[in-house]
């Protein structure tokens, strides 16, 4: 009995282990962004919606994220595209996944999108593939900041360490859009 309770232990150890190191993602590099994604947009998220869906052991909540598409920079999102995640609240019960991003209406973001529908957090590189728009008071600006909310000042740098930059030498969501059409090889693509 004993080594049976031990047993049960050291798998379950290993399933955490296995679920935790699943959530690692190593920061993929703007090239590979870039090409990985198969929709890039700036939008506007009107609704953030969690749900229950599926039956039985496959139940889980879901959230479902429309944003109102202002630019679409690769492939048609049409005038409006909605994200499904992976987690969300639902009459009192959370589910939450590790490094999902959280929207709220009104947020402002550049999104690198794949496999939406397909996996549990639909950016490239789950939270990198996540840019947001912000609006810096002092000088009256908009910059563009990362997934973990720093400022976004040279494109090269993603995916290493070392990106340094304040809110007054951040990326325009102009400057990020015209660096993304290069690496695209221009703005038709």
């Amino acid at each position: 009995m004993n080594k049976l309770r031990h047993l049960v232990c050291l798998s379950l150890l290993f399933c955490a282990f296995s679920l935790a190191s699943a959530t690692t993602v190593i920061p993929p590099s703007f090239a590979q962004m870039v090409s990985q994604a198969e929709l890039i947009f700036q939008g506007t998220v009107t609704d953030v919606k969690s749900m229950w869906v599926g039956q039985g052991a496959e139940r889980h909540i879901e959230t479902s994220v429309t944003f109102r598409v202002e630019d679409a920079i690769k492939g048609n999102p049409g005038v409006s595209y909605t994200i499904s995640l992976l987690g969300g609240t639902v009459d009192g019960q959370t589910l939450e996944v590790t490094d999902t991003p959280k929207f709220k209406p009104g947020d402002r973001d550049i999104l690198f999108v794949e496999h939406n529908g397909e996996q549990f957090v639909p950016l490239v590189g789950i939270g990198f593939g996540r840019f947001h728009i912000q609006h810096d008071a002092r000088s009256g600006r908009e910059f563009v900041s990362t997934g973990e909310g720093e400022p976004l000042g040279d494109v090269t740098k993603l995916g290493r360490a070392g990106q340094v930059a304040t809110t007054d030498t951040a990326l325009s969501p102009e400057q990020f859009k015209s660096a993304i059409k290069a690496q695209l090889g221009g703005p038709g693509k």
